[in-house]
């Protein structure tokens, strides 16, 4: 977004940001609003575009309201969308919009949540009902993943937690971003995410690996079918719960043989699928943003630009366990040809040399004319990056195309 926001001819300061972003604050958290506000007091900041989804939650919106420091993105209350599985799967349930049947429980009611994944042999989804950086998120495939899944739930969080089961759906996934004001939708580019670690969709899931856009199959009758079934019935609940939601909102979708169906919100753009959808926008994300918070987003038009971008993570070896080293040195970026677009993640600063810092690295982004053109230039380059361990899931954008047929 930092870099998008200043092609669009933003002056941009990030907090924390890495040391890849220019004008980066990494001594100012997202969430402690006082210093957000002595910073953007001193140096003359008039506009917030929200990130993650921590400080959304902690009422970042809220906290400026009623000042001259506008914020983009939706108030605590409707980040409670993303940040509650339990309470966006009801509201799914209240506004009629297309998604898995569900069962919510309690941490004291394992034994229940263990029989009922038995009775559905296993086939179920568990999903965590706080904020897990992606990772809270189980798909199971037989009685024994969602018995271990409902054990790795139970070690991870303690004290008294919800989580979901949910039937589990087939189909492929995509990912469809928008920008609202609560009443009107701007739509960009269909986007496809890879969240296992391994190819082939093996592995654990991720905060995701990879992404492209835009998606070949999503062809004009899908997009209608989505509109339809998830994002209009979404805005109706938007305003019939009368959020005050002015930020991007995200849909993860899977295309069933029923028809779309909604797998999860988030309030924010998606990550890794900003990397490849801002920069496939032509039009200025800073006015886009603008209109929303002005109440003009009805003049405005999203404009995309020819051809496929694709985005490549760049991740730690062990990722995404709890633990795993950092902090080796990063080589080869200045050998990159200067089309690809490096958008750091975990790096930063260390004796004057580029480190790791985290999981998910960094992610290089090519283009091409064609999916595939764009799939083998990035991999190309990306062999050019090197630090210690470094991970790279090695079939981003080249799932085989499905056929969607069923009841659509």
């Amino acid at each position: 977004m930092a870099w998008k926001l200043t092609r669009d001819g933003a002056t941009v300061h990030v907090l924390p940001g890495n040391a890849g972003i220019p004008n980066s604050h990494p001594e100012i958290s997202a969430t402690d609003f006082p210093a957000i506000q002595s910073f953007c007091e001193a140096n003359g900041v008039k506009l917030i575009v929200v990130g993650p989804e921590a400080p959304l939650a902690a009422g970042v919106t809220d906290y400026f309201a009623g000042s001259d420091i506008r914020v983009f993105g939706p108030s605590r209350a409707g980040a409670v969308l993303e940040s509650s599985k339990v309470w966006s799967k009801e509201f799914m349930r209240r506004h009629g919009v297309a998604t898995a049947m569900s069962w919510q429980y309690r941490s004291d009611k394992l034994d229940e949540a263990r029989a009922k994944a038995t009775e559905l042999d296993g086939q179920v989804v568990v999903k965590y009902d706080g904020l897990a950086a992606g990772k809270g998120v189980y798909v199971c495939s037989s009685v024994e993943e969602a018995q271990a899944a409902l054990d790795d739930l139970q070690q991870q969080h303690t004290g008294w937690f919800s989580f979901l089961l949910e039937e589990k759906l087939t189909g492929p996934e995509i990912s469809i971003i928008g920008v609202t004001d609560g009443n009107r939708v701007r739509l960009l580019a269909p986007s496809q995410d890879h969240k296992q670690l391994l190819a082939g969709d093996q592995g654990p899931n991720t905060g995701g690996m990879g992404a492209y856009c835009p998606v070949p199959f999503a062809d004009d009758n899908v997009l209608a079918a989505i509109r339809t079934s998830i994002v209009d019935p979404t805005l109706l609940g938007l305003q019939n719960e009368q959020f005050d939601f002015k930020g991007f909102l995200y849909f993860g979708i899977m295309l069933t043989p029923q028809g779309p169906k909604l797998l999860e919100y988030n309030v924010r753009l998606g990550d890794p699928e900003a990397e490849v959808l801002l920069p496939a926008m032509e039009s200025s994300l800073l006015e886009l943003i603008e209109a929303t918070l002005d109440g003009t987003l009805q003049q405005t038009v999203v404009r995309q630009r020819r051809g496929y971008y694709v985005g490549v993570v760049l991740a730690s070896g062990g990722y995404p366990a709890a633990q795993f080293p950092t902090g080796f040195p990063i080589t080869g970026l200045d050998q990159l040809h200067p089309s690809i677009l490096a958008f750091h993640g975990a790096t930063r600063q260390q004796n004057g040399e580029l480190v790791t810092s985290g999981g998910r690295v960094m992610v290089l982004v090519g283009h091409g004319e064609e999916l595939e053109d764009a799939v083998n230039y990035v991999y190309r380059e990306a062999e050019r990056v090197k630090f210690k361990d470094v991970y790279i899931r090695t079939d981003i954008g080249q799932r085989p195309e499905p056929t969607l047929a069923g009841n659509w």
